[in-house]
């Protein structure tokens, strides 16, 4: 009797015990299951209300909306400001903003490069402030940053020479896509970006139970992309970044073929780069714009 009770008891606790497993399993799967199909909620983080706009600043500007033709044949619009420049035959920057908030939180920064002479489009990507469509995801806002060149290339009627792309954090990632793909772009500027979404996933040591490699679809991979870049490119970053490490542009320098440029900025955070370095900010683009003009000019003459 005793036996049998003892048998008994062994067979509850191991059928408990594969309960328990079936049921850790089931859970860890449905978990993979999220994180593949929302895993756009832990990279974007967009608002759609606009706090601050140009006016601010007492800027010019110009609401534009530019269609979207989507993958189901519906026409979607993102939002954009056109800031133009007083000065004859100013360059352009389109500007790419990162992965929060929306363009109005980046009214600041763009009227620096307003001051140095630029022209700037500033776009949210579909699914940020005013741009419609749905949640944002890797190709979508790759979409989006096209769109926006086709604009002001076909649109504006700008020479693609004339036109330099500007990219913070990831920002940065979508402007070295598009530049990747458009060799005739005049010039890049990255801005406290990252090498890929994987490589700062494992930085920050986020899931690791969890089979990232296999279930990850929103990857960044700027690190494989700019060897293949034609355009020269302009990299920042603060050191004191807590969001990005600094030396992932580091590594994003290496990777880039010549001619490029690297600074790092002591004790600047994630988006206080140009607060800490002041003019010499300014001084960096500009700088930057020379030597983009001086070697245009000399494959001219040669």
């Amino acid at each position: 009797m005793t036996i049998n009770k003892l048998q008994l008891a062994t067979q509850l606790g191991l059928q408990l015990l594969l309960l328990l497993g079936i049921v850790a399993a089931i859970a860890y799967l449905a978990i993979c299951l999220y994180l593949f199909v929302q895993q756009p909620r832990y990279i974007f983080f967009p608002s759609r209300v606009i706090e601050k706009t140009p006016e601010f600043f007492n800027l010019p500007y110009e609401d534009v909306y530019l269609p979207v033709l989507t993958k189901s044949g519906t026409v979607e619009h993102i939002h954009g400001w056109w800031i133009e420049s007083n000065q004859p035959d100013a360059r352009v920057l389109l500007y790419l903003h990162g992965n929060g908030i929306n363009i109005g939180a980046n009214i600041s920064h763009t009227n620096r490069f307003y001051q140095l002479g630029f022209s700037v489009l500033l776009i949210d990507y579909r699914g940020y402030g005013r741009s419609e469509g749905l949640f944002p995801n890797e190709k979508r806002v790759y979409q989006d940053a096209v769109t926006a060149w086709n604009y002001l290339v076909h649109q504006r009627q700008i020479p693609p020479n004339q036109i330099f792309l500007y990219g913070h954090s990831l920002g940065g990632a979508i402007a070295i896509d598009l530049a990747v793909k458009l060799p005739e772009v005049a010039g890049l500027i990255v801005e406290s970006s990252f090498t890929s979404i994987r490589e700062l996933i494992a930085y920050r040591n986020l899931f690791q139970i969890f089979p990232v490699d296999s279930i990850l679809t929103q990857r960044f991979e700027s690190i494989k992309k700019l060897p293949q870049l034609k355009t020269p490119v302009l990299i920042i970053h603060g050191t004191a970044d807590s969001t990005v490490p600094s030396f992932m542009s580091q590594k994003l320098y290496a990777a880039a073929p010549e001619p490029k440029t690297l600074i790092l900025v002591p004790g600047a955070e994630h988006n206080d780069v140009a607060v800490v370095a002041e003019t010499e900010y300014l001084q960096w683009v500009k700088s930057f714009v020379q030597q983009v003009d001086a070697r245009r000019l000399s494959n001219i003459i040669q």
